[in-house]
């Protein structure tokens, strides 16, 4: 079993400069070869992949559609996804 199967993280497709990685509502993307090149975890909504900003200490989830709220909830899950795939690589 994959250090990525462990944490439920999906492989899911490759483009042509870097790979995907999906879990939940979660998505990264990894630029090139290394697996350092980790660049901020979307979160897919209703209105199309978001990222999470900071604003005067409240959390949102921010896209081109505009942004929301984000619940304390999609806050945690895109930080313990961050973190499971950050070490699901690292092995």
């Amino acid at each position: 079993m994959s250090r990525l199967a462990e944490f439920g993280i999906e492989e899911q497709s490759l483009v042509p400069k870097g790979t995907l990685y999906v879990r939940g509502q979660c998505i990264a993307m990894i630029a090139g070869p290394d697996p350092s090149n980790q660049g901020s975890t979307g979160y897919l909504t209703e209105s199309g992949l978001a990222y999470l900003v900071w604003r005067d200490g409240e959390a949102s989830l921010v896209g081109r559609a505009g942004g929301t709220a984000a619940t304390p909830e999609q806050v945690a899950e895109i930080r313990q996804f961050t973190e499971d795939l950050k070490i699901a690589l690292s092995t």
